[in-house]
């Protein structure tokens, strides 16, 4: 259950700076083009190896009495609480710039909560099975959390308005933090003779802090680390690129707020729990990585589903089917990846590695999706915008092609591995 807990604060802040604010920022008449930009706060989480190290080698003054890990989810709990809550009271009309800077606050604490996290789940894992049960759960929570940010938010909002919305959602972060207080600090560390010892202001521990990782990941997996690497790197790409073009797709199309909140919280949340459960069970029963497989196949459902609603317009039953579509497609292949990602780091570089994979994971779909909305634009010009949006999200389905050859190599180079 704390696994659960700890994984819907992590996923709270998520959409609350990404595809969520575009909604609110289309409403508040700003540009595809501008939200297509202010999407890369985003980037914060793609960069969260930077600082990742540090994580790994100190504790945080005071609140590190909790404990290595749990310290650290505690400060950056509250820090990005306190970010939505200037979010809240300032919002857009004061400038998006003043704006777009406390989302970047929100994100860089957001990211290294994730970063905590990541690492207290891996490191309470006892074995392959826990770790993929832990992940099932941390999934299920952080879906949920999607859920509360991308649908019931909307609710909230057609009553009591977007700000007050916003100050909602950070009292919402008291549920990660109360989940710290009960969680019990994990044990892991390393075995093997190495600098991990070493203070992070030492030359010998500032190099293991930045190449330990890096060196430990490749002897692990030699040259075919640098296949895993591209798989990851492209598996979530098609949806990280449509992504800031959801929110306004909706408001174009008229589909009331209301609406999108009733049926992502109802039609949504189902799908999102068999998709996730289904993930969960795949990995004990088939493994992590032909999971992923039949993640990278089944992910861009997300992504066609949205196209098929730019074609068919606003109708309610083909709103319900895409977002059934959209949220169990979204729930297993993103269950699928962060569970093999989670099989492939080394206990005392946890927090490290765990982040540099989920850098590359989202790097280069952060940077891309900056442009989603200068791409729509661009098809705006050429037809009407109801088709350009369905070209565009039907185009970014067509990354999953690459990603399944991909994930086709990591699960030969692996069979091979473990042959030997």
């Amino acid at each position: 259950m704390l696994t659960v807990l700890l994984g819907f604060s992590s996923g709270l802040p998520f959409l609350l700076v990404g595809n969520t604010l575009g909604l609110w920022l289309r409403e508040a008449g700003t540009t595809l083009t501008a939200i297509g930009f202010l999407s890369w706060v985003g980037l914060a989480y793609s960069m969260k190896f930077l600082w990742a190290p540090i994580l790994d080698k100190t504790n945080v003054p005071l609140l590190g009495r909790l404990g290595h890990r749990r310290g650290w989810l505690i400060l950056s709990q509250i820090i990005v609480a306190l970010g939505l809550v200037a979010m809240a009271i300032i919002g857009p009309g004061a400038g998006l710039m003043i704006f777009a800077s406390f989302a970047l606050v929100v994100a860089f604490a957001a990211a290294t909560q994730d970063i905590a996290v990541d690492a207290w789940r891996i490191e309470a894992a006892r074995s392959d099975e826990e770790l993929a049960l832990l992940t099932a759960a941390f999934q299920l929570g952080y879906r949920a959390a999607l859920l509360m940010t991308d649908a019931l938010i909307l609710i909230m909002v057609a009553k009591t308005g977007w700000s007050m919305s916003y100050m909602m959602m950070a009292a919402l972060m008291g549920i990660g933090m109360l989940a710290v207080f009960f969680a019990p600090e994990p044990q892991g560390r390393r075995d093997d003779q190495d600098d991990s010892d070493k203070p992070l202001w030492t030359p010998r521990g500032l190099y293991d802090a930045i190449a330990g990782p890096f060196i430990a990941f490749f002897k692990a997996h030699g040259r075919n680390a640098i296949i895993m690497l591209a798989a990851i790197s492209i598996y979530r790409l098609g949806d990280f690129v449509m992504g800031p073009m959801a929110g306004p797709l909706y408001i174009d199309l008229g589909i009331e707020k209301e609406t999108i909140g009733a049926v992502r919280a109802s039609v949504g949340l189902l799908a999102t729990l068999i998709g996730v459960a289904a993930a969960g069970l795949s990995a004990i029963r088939f493994g992590f990585v032909r999971t992923l497989v039949a993640g990278a196949i089944l992910g861009p459902g997300s992504n066609l589903a949205f196209s098929a609603m730019a074609i068919l317009g606003n109708d309610l039953l083909v709103f319900n089917i895409a977002m059934a579509v959209d949220n169990f497609s979204a729930g297993f292949a993103g269950a699928a990846l962060v569970a093999w990602m989670s099989s492939l780091t080394s206990i005392g570089y946890t927090a490290s590695q765990y982040a540099l994979l989920s850098s590359f994971y989202a790097i280069l779909g952060k940077i891309l999706k900056g442009f989603s909305g200068q791409i729509v634009d661009a098809l705006t010009a050429a037809t009407d915008l109801m088709t350009a949006y369905a070209i565009f999200f039907a185009g970014t389905a067509l990354i999953a092609v690459p990603t399944v050859i991909l994930c086709l190599m990591v699960s030969k180079v692996t069979f091979k591995s473990q042959q030997t």
